[in-house]
């Protein structure tokens, strides 16, 4: 089997990050039309951009900041692209963290990346 090289991964993080326009907070597995998002309170998905790939990967630059419900579980990320009707394109799974009945904020750090790699063997 033959692998990707380091530049073809890059083109391929950079294309799915282009194609990105905002990220929202999940309870549970987004699957793949972003299913257990969170609302109420003044949660809103947030506008969320990316730094050139390198290694396959492409790091958030922006941090976006959210407000999270009372009672909120934040669990997974979802990035949505800037359609008129946007469109689920990934999840991503982050330590799980769970907010009192006061909510609290939650941010996306800049270490929060999306990743292509090559196929396993």
């Amino acid at each position: 089997m033959s692998n990707f090289t380091v530049d073809a991964l890059n083109i391929a993080a950079d294309a799915v990050a282009g194609d990105i326009a905002t990220v929202s907070l999940h309870s549970a597995d987004p699957g793949d039309t972003g299913l257990n998002e969170l609302s109420g309170g003044s949660y809103a998905r947030q506008s969320v951009t990316f730094d050139p790939a390198t290694g396959g990967d492409a790091f958030v630059n922006n941090s976006p900041t959210f407000d999270v419900p009372p009672d909120g579980t934040v669990a997974w990320l979802g990035f949505w692209d800037g359609a008129g009707t946007p469109e689920f394109k990934v999840g991503v799974q982050v330590v799980t963290e769970t907010y009192s009945e006061n909510g609290g904020t939650y941010q996306v750090l800049n270490t929060t990346k999306l990743s292509i790699a090559n196929p396993a063997a």
